[in-house]
């Protein structure tokens, strides 16, 4: 990667526009002159408008009406332009020409066209604007071990014509913050707030270079109750702005960091994480859980990741699932092989490699303990769910349940429709649900605790289980899943080394019940890209391709983790492009479109 770095040209900007006076004086209704430096024939540009996006600015309207802007951040040389069109309601909402898409700690030259109006006429007028930015930073937790450097990254399969304008959104996660210790639920008990890494979150472009980042320090703070949590669940909805949720928040802001709603979870629900999926309607489905449940035995207790809820674009609830009274939360195959040393972002590394009992189960449950602890029943975490879809076809949700290694779709009636799993462990009434795998010629494959023939496999302790809607057609319903490997077939290898991971797509006949793998990449590269925890595989219909992020490769490492990023062509098994990052602990990671953010 090239140093974002040239100290003389920024110090070079920042001494002559400290000391220029004003290009163009700026008149007021009563004709006074105000100080403001501008370039242009439009007002004073404001890097960072909304205090929440370093590298974004307003070119402000001068007191002029704009109708329409072209934007073009000049690239370094050899680099990847960024250029997209404004449209009259966006330019009338920021006061502004917007600016996206900067280099960091750079002399950055935009190029703006627009249409002015003024006294009735119109003129297009074109013009540069130069913009200073700081480099990206992040607060150091003084943690020696960990890497202070806010991201950087290498390009090892540069991208070809067609993905070349792609921009990246990386959410990532930085060291755990000790503030965050004194925030911790305890009434009733347990509870998922001590999931509280401060964000890292960016943009990328194909040169691997910062186009945007996220300073979140207005909408979060380590040491409240409220303000906290780790900000998962990203999407770039069908308006261009971002939704994601953390700790008791979920929110949305476009792509300068204009907040459109930053709401706290409505009270019958607390423990956002992970899953926040925009709907067709314009409400969310959002992953939460039971602040207060009473359970058969009378105990009261805060439930771990397994309740879905609807909400509409007000924040109104108006549906749930509460996955402990539909599926089976004392199902405990997948948590008897799991690695207790990586469940999820609770990393342990002292416990690597060992898993738990049944009898450690069972004392779970006889004492009582409850928490954000693997064990089944409410209470624990024995679901872990870490995605959830709409499939508006039938209106049902898709979910990945990390800790029963199951794919489930389920229905407005709150009845399970398929289970894409093992068949081993389900009680009655969901056993039946389980789908058959089969081959391309549609014959049932031979299955046996955990293990297919004809190179099919299920997926374990896994992510992101997306419909594809652009694939899918009547009954037939593709699937792309993010397999972690963990747990592999119910067991731990003797050599952890033997662990991998997959991107992979399934598709399901829902009518005949039956699940065939079409495409996996992976397990040819074996360990070199095992992440036991988060990542991500969705498919993208503007190339017709795959992008994966194998987010947590070298998590608990000496050397920190070291998430690849590839994107490939539909059904290619070769990546065509492919990153690797340092700076965080990845989660996931999706194409981001400057266009969409800014066209209307």
């Amino acid at each position: 990667m090239r140093t974002a770095f040239k100290l003389l040209p920024v110090v070079a900007g920042i001494f002559a526009a400290a000391f220029a006076a004003p290009s163009h004086a700026v008149g007021g209704p009563s004709g006074l002159k105000v100080g403001y430096a501008v370039q242009g024939t439009l007002g004073e540009t404001i890097v960072n408008p909304y205090g929440l996006a370093p590298l974004t600015a307003v070119i402000r309207n001068g007191g002029y009406v704009l109708k329409h802007a072209t934007v073009r951040i000049v690239p370094k040389e050899g680099g990847q332009e960024i250029k997209y069109d404004v449209g009259s309601q966006t330019l009338r909402t920021h006061g502004g020409i917007p600016v996206f898409g900067l280099y960091a700690g750079w002399r950055n030259t935009v190029e703006v066209t627009y249409t002015r109006v003024f006294q009735g006429e119109e003129k297009t007028v074109t013009e540069s604007y130069v913009i200073n930015t700081q480099p990206a930073w992040l607060e150091t937790t003084g943690n020696p071990a960990i890497a202070q450097n806010f991201m950087t990254a290498k390009v090892t399969t540069p991208a070809p014509k067609e993905f070349s304008d792609r921009l990246y959104f990386i959410n990532n996660l930085g060291a755990a913050d000790v503030r965050a210790s004194r925030a911790v639920w305890n009434n009733p008990v347990g509870g998922a707030l001590q999931w509280n890494n401060p964000p890292r979150n960016a943009i990328l472009d194909t040169k691997g270079e910062i186009r945007w980042y996220m300073k979140a320090d207005r909408i979060y703070d380590p040491e409240s109750l409220y303000d906290a949590g780790i900000m998962m669940g990203f999407h770039q909805n069908a308006d261009g702005a971002l939704s994601w949720g953390y700790g008791q928040h979920y929110a949305k802001y476009d792509l300068l960091g204009r907040k459109v709603f930053n709401r706290r979870l409505p009270a019958n629900y607390a423990d956002f994480s992970h899953a926040m999926m925009p709907a067709e309607n314009g409400g969310y489905f959002l992953r939460v859980a039971s602040p207060d449940l009473r359970r058969a035995d009378d105990t009261r207790v805060r439930t771990v990741r397994d309740v879905i809820i609807e909400v509409d674009a007000s924040g109104e609830v108006v549906d749930e699932w509460r996955l402990f009274e539909i599926l089976d939360p004392n199902r405990n195959i997948v948590l008897k092989s799991i690695d207790q040393g990586a469940v999820c972002l609770n990393i342990d590394t002292s416990q690597s490699g060992k898993t738990l009992s049944a009898e450690q189960l069972a004392k779970l449950e006889a004492q009582h303990a409850f928490g954000d602890i693997a064990g089944t029943g409410a209470g624990r975490n024995w679901a872990h769910v870490n995605s959830v879809d709409h499939d508006p076809v039938d209106d049902s949700i898709i979910l990945s349940s990390r800790h029963q290694s199951a794919v489930v779709k389920i229905g407005r009636d709150k009845q399970v429709k398929w289970i894409l799993a093992a068949p081993n462990g389900w009680r009655d009434g969901l056993k039946d649900k389980v789908l058959t795998p089969v081959g391309k010629d549609g014959r049932p494959l031979s299955c046996r605790i955990g293990k297919c023939e004809g190179g099919f496999d299920w997926t374990w302790t896994q992510h992101t289980a997306w419909k594809i809607d652009e694939l899918s057609k009547g009954d037939i319903v593709y699937v792309s899943v993010f397999d972690n490997g963990d747990g592999r077939a119910f067991v731990q290898p003797e050599d952890q080394n033997e662990k991998y991971s997959r991107a992979v797509v399934y598709k399901i006949d829902q009518k005949a019940m039956t699940v065939e793998q079409v495409w996996e990449y992976g397990k040819e590269r074996g360990h070199e890209l095992y992440s036991p925890i988060t990542s991500s595989v969705e498919y993208q219909a503007d190339k017709n391709s795959v992008v994966v992020y194998w987010a947590s490769i070298g998590t608990g490492s000496k050397t920190g983790p070291a998430p690849v990023l590839t994107e490939f062509r539909w059904g290619e098994t070769k990546p065509a492009f492919e990153m690797h990052l340092k700076g965080g602990l990845g989660y996931r990671a999706l194409p981001i479109d400057a266009q969409k953010a800014f066209v209307r």
